[in-house]
């Protein structure tokens, strides 16, 4: 390899590297804020953003990308935290709603704003066809990786996917 496609390469690398080093400092600095994963935080945001704060485990589930399963996860564990409720649907009455509780609302008061937040601001400024740079670069870049069929939902978290449903 040439000295000039081997320090791309290596300038390639560390790119990689930082960003999954801004992914961990991230999920590292939620943690001690608000003392939730990233996938958690999504879910109090989705119920903070809807009209009374709630809303049913499919409907969270076909938001953030996940299975039913892994939903019914998090909102146990939110649950057990008292930052969520489970209340029955008063028009009908075999629906279960997820509901936001004033603990869940202070966690967000408290999280630091969201890594994909950011990321979300600055990817909407781009004009149209940098978005699409930008895409083909990251859908090639997680095929160069042997990801590209790998299930994930748009929560920015680290570590191995499957693995992620034990710590939500």
């Amino acid at each position: 390899m040439s000295k000039p496609n081997e320090n791309r390469l290596n300038e390639a690398l560390i790119a990689l590297r930082r960003i999954l080093r801004a992914t961990e400092l991230y999920e590292r600095e939620l943690a001690q804020a608000a003392r939730l994963t990233p996938a958690k935080l999504r879910v109090l945001q989705i119920l903070a953003s809807r009209e009374g704060g709630s809303a049913t485990p499919t409907a969270l589930a076909n938001q953030m990308g996940v299975s039913q399963a892994t939903v019914t996860a998090l909102v146990d564990q939110l649950q057990k935290r008292e930052m969520v409720s489970r209340q029955r649907s008063s028009m009908d009455r075999r629906q279960t709603n997820v509901v936001i509780a004033e603990a869940g609302t202070e966690a967000l008061k408290n999280a630091p704003s969201a890594l994909q937040q950011h990321f979300v601001r600055n990817f909407e400024k781009l004009e149209n066809w940098e978005q699409q740079m930008v895409l083909a670069v990251l859908e090639r870049v997680a095929a160069m990786l042997n990801a590209g069929e790998i299930e994930a939902s748009p929560v920015l978290t680290i570590g191995d996917i499957r693995k992620d449903r034990d710590r939500l």
